[in-house]
């Protein structure tokens, strides 16, 4: 029996899943609390939850660069092999980018999932990275970029088209204030950054230009971080109505809300995997499944439920667990 993503992934299909949540530490105290929760929670929910990425940009003091970054590879050093562990590195124009890449990509390609680049404006920024990537031999690790003024949203499909790419994340708090005033601080608010025009169409034009390259859009910082209700709003929001598939935490208590609100419910991975296996039994051919007709189309869509909820730690069936289990997981 072929595995559903011999099936039906492709060209209509992100190319590459990732974990729902993207968690971000700069203090060396923290970063190591961080590292801690992922492996407990990785004992709980029997899979990496949430990606932890170690921050340089906005983590390392003025004239700290190099002691930050070097404090940084020893502590992604001693992740464990199934932890994902991340680092976001200065931007391509910041004097310390090219020592981050030589340090960091050089001493850690094989421990990290991938470096995020901040402040990308447009794909000579991300071939910059490359080559940096390719002088340290860390030619394997995928880059993720951020997103964070008004010609970078101008560039987005571009910059989402190059292979190097996974994902695209939207930087909010950068992006109101490149606008010099323009939009107002209630823009960079949970409750504004869903309502302002520009934000709203910023977050829109990258979640598409994501989609439309197989890549993963990434959603923007909630800053009111001890507001649990204006965390979970926020992620529902960015998951049902926007198309995000992953968001950024910038503290502990976001990571569970986020895992929550781009979870599927029992209700959707129930439906789901009746209709996968229904599927599976018709050799992928069309079925009637309350009294609706589904192929190759809507299997696409159930699988991606399934994944989700994997993802995100959900108890699955049987019938769908044995598809996570198999050689291509």
């Amino acid at each position: 029996m072929k595995h559903p993503r011999e099936v039906l992934l492709g060209a209509q299909a992100a190319t590459v899943f990732l974990p729902v949540c993207d968690h971000y530490s700069g203090v060396e105290a923290r970063m190591r609390k961080s590292l801690q929760l992922q492996a407990e929670m990785m004992q709980e929910f029997g899979a990496c939850v949430f990606d932890v990425t170690l921050d340089c940009e906005d983590g390392a003091p003025v004239g700290g660069e190099a002691e930050h970054a070097a404090m940084v590879v020893a502590l992604a050093a001693l992740a464990s092999e199934k932890a994902r562990v991340a680092v976001r590195v200065h931007a391509v124009d910041h004097p310390a980018f090219e020592s981050d890449m030589a340090v960091i990509a050089g001493k850690l390609a094989r421990h990290l999932s991938h470096i995020m680049v901040p402040k990308v404006e447009s794909v000579d920024d991300v071939i910059r990275a490359e080559q940096a990537l390719l002088a340290a031999s860390a030619g394997n690790l995928p880059l993720h970029v951020l997103i964070e003024s008004p010609l970078a949203v101008r560039n987005a499909f571009e910059i989402a088209a190059h292979p190097r790419v996974q994902s695209l994340s939207f930087g909010l708090m950068d992006f109101v204030s490149a606008h010099g005033g323009a939009i107002p601080a209630d823009g960079m608010s949970s409750q504004g950054q869903f309502t302002h025009p520009l934000v709203l169409r910023a977050k829109l034009e990258i979640a598409s230009a994501c989609h439309a390259h197989g890549k993963v859009p990434s959603h923007c910082v909630v800053t009111e971080f001890n507001d649990a209700a204006a965390m979970t709003g926020a992620a529902r929001r960015a998951a049902r109505e926007l198309g995000y598939t992953r968001m950024w935490s910038i503290h502990p208590n976001q990571i569970r809300p986020i895992l929550e609100a781009f979870a599927p419910s029992e209700a959707e991975i129930e439906d789901a995997t009746k209709i996968i296996a229904a599927a599976a039994r018709s050799d992928w051919a069309p079925i009637s499944f309350d009294g609706k007709l589904h192929d190759r189309a809507s299997y696409r869509y159930f699988w991606q439920v399934l994944e989700r909820a994997h993802q995100t730690g959900r108890q699955l069936p049987a019938e769908a667990q044995m598809y996570f289990q198999a050689a291509l997981q």
